[in-house]
């Protein structure tokens, strides 16, 4: 097992320049999130149609507490989340597996990182098919190895989810020393640049790039940007494809889930795409 060993205050990307301080940019992305997913913007709604009911302004007071009951309504009783979410997981489809795998990146989210902090376990998330299909990948792929690409999050103090995704390999029988470690990123930005460095991957070699589907075009186009080359291999889808646009009264807090992962993506993209970091809106194949 290696780790990625340099602080993040020793690093600096020296692609293209950008105007913001890079050690801030995972942490105004994660406030910014905080603010803006739906069920926060359904809160502060609710909230200031309250306090402006209370000034006497209650038309304003209505918009927005009809506003708060609408976004409400959209995220948890139709299919907005996955009409939203299905060109994201279609953008790449899984190849024919190679006779030969070199090497895996499987991306961190997969693994529920406050609890594996506490419990030293492997507990897997929602999203931690992404996990599943890269520990399938690498038992069956025996000389191939495994970069495991996953930090401390930022605004949170707990274990680089890394270091879980290592115990859970290690469980399933992969040797210690086919799993190289990148503890230290902690956006998928970083991800791609640390990943890189550890694989040391050179030309003619084939790395596979396992991640959730919805999160494929992002991490594609920053992996391009990182230069390095990987066959996108899907995971963890959440849509079939064919919900279509409809009321779906059933299981709210999923839909809720759904359309807030989606909103998040699209969000993510459009930020990367405007600071630079990919160079298309929605990568494709």
């Amino acid at each position: 097992m290696s780790g990625l060993g340099f602080a993040d205050s020793e690093w600096r990307w020296q692609g293209e320049q950008r105007c913001e301080d890079p050690a801030l940019f995972p942490y105004l992305t994660r406030i910014f999130w905080l603010l803006v997913q739906p069920l926060s913007l359904v809160v502060l709604l609710l909230v200031a149609g309250l306090a402006l009911s209370w000034l006497r302004r209650r038309w304003i007071s209505r918009v927005l507490l009809g506003l708060a009951l609408l976004l409400l309504f959209i995220c948890c009783f139709t299919t907005f989340g996955y009409v939203l979410i299905t060109p994201l997981e279609q953008r790449f489809e899984r190849p024919a597996e190679p006779a030969r795998i070199d090497g895996i990146v499987v991306l961190g989210g997969g693994l529920d990182g406050e609890v594996n902090s506490v419990r030293g376990g492997y507990e897997l998330n929602r999203s931690g098919d992404r996990f599943v299909e890269a520990l399938r990948l690498a038992l069956i792929h025996p000389n191939a190895r495994i970069v495991i690409a996953g930090g401390p999050a930022a605004l949170v103090q707990q274990e680089p989810e890394a270091r879980a995704g290592e115990r859970l390999f290690e469980a399933f029988g992969v040797a210690a020393d086919r799993i190289l470690l990148d503890d230290q990123s902690r956006n998928t930005e970083e991800n791609a640049q640390f990943a890189k460095q550890l694989a040391g991957a050179t030309e003619g070699q084939t790395w596979l790039l396992v991640t959730s589907a919805f999160h494929m075009p992002r991490a594609v186009g920053l992996f391009r940007k990182a230069d390095f080359p990987v066959v996108p291999w899907p995971a963890d889808y959440l849509a079939s494809g064919a919900e279509g646009v409809r009321i779906k009264p059933d299981q709210s807090p999923e839909n809720m889930a759904v359309s807030s992962i989606a909103l998040r993506e699209w969000a993510g993209l459009l930020g990367y795409y405007l600071t630079g970091r990919i160079d298309e809106v929605l990568p494709g194949p």
